[in-house]
């Protein structure tokens, strides 16, 4: 148990700090994974110390059955029966571990995309699938607030980027620009807006257009989508 918290430690640490738990999480809740390593770190310093009591008692108990051999006996008929239980239970455990610490993580790219499928559901426009809402270009994050927060957010978002005349987006800042952005046209037209991202043409675009994607993470990567804009070649 101390080295499966100890690597579930090492693991969240390894992801902060080479960067790659902007892959996973967005970067607005990178304080719960600090906190969970900082907690699990704790549990692991508690599961040594329960370790090394139990040793010291089992250590005890050898002494104490050395000096009264009438009281030694012990069941292993126990321990036979559920070694493979355990030894499968932790299994489960070990795997996000290796999986994580050794596995190379797979890079969210035009690929995935083309694996996926991409489309304007405009005749569906009005679906109430949510999501049905992740295939637009525009990010969509006002069902996660009410209608004055939303607006709230948006006003903010605004005055943070419209004064600039070049707009850089990045990882903590990527879908909260975009979604101003599109919000607020008007407000960015002749500004220069850039972006870490990737490069996608299906066969329904015209010749000298494309399209600038990148992958957003809302609140983890099972709620990602793609977003960013269609471009035309000068």
């Amino acid at each position: 148990r101390a080295y499966i918290l100890l690597g579930f430690t090492i693991l969240i640490a390894q992801l902060h700090i080479s960067g790659n738990i902007t892959k996973y999480i967005n970067m607005k809740y990178a304080y719960l994974s600090t906190t969970a390593a900082i907690i699990l770190g704790f549990l692991t310093v508690v599961q040594i110390i329960i370790v090394f009591q139990k040793e010291h008692q089992k250590e005890q108990e050898k002494q104490d059955c050395s000096c009264d051999h009438s009281h030694c006996g012990h069941d292993h008929s126990k321990d036979e029966n559920t070694w493979w239980k355990k030894a499968f239970s932790y299994s489960l455990f070990c795997f996000p571990i290796v999986s994580g610490l050794f596995f190379p993580i797979a890079t969210l790219d035009s690929d995935i995309v083309k694996a996926k499928g991409f489309h304007f559901p405009v005749a569906q426009a009005e679906s109430t699938d949510p999501f049905m809402r992740r295939q637009f270009l525009r990010p969509d994050t006002s069902i996660y607030y009410g209608k004055e927060g939303y607006r709230g957010v948006m006003e903010k978002g605004k005055k943070e980027f419209v004064t600039k005349d070049s707009v850089t987006l990045n990882d903590e800042n990527f879908l909260k620009g975009m979604e101003t952005i599109y919000n607020y046209p008007g407000e960015f037209t002749g500004k220069k807006l850039s972006f870490k991202g990737f490069v996608f043409k299906d066969d329904s675009s015209k010749k000298e257009q494309y399209f600038l994607f990148r992958f957003g993470i809302i609140h983890c990567v099972a709620d990602s989508g793609v977003y960013g804009m269609l471009v035309k070649k000068p």
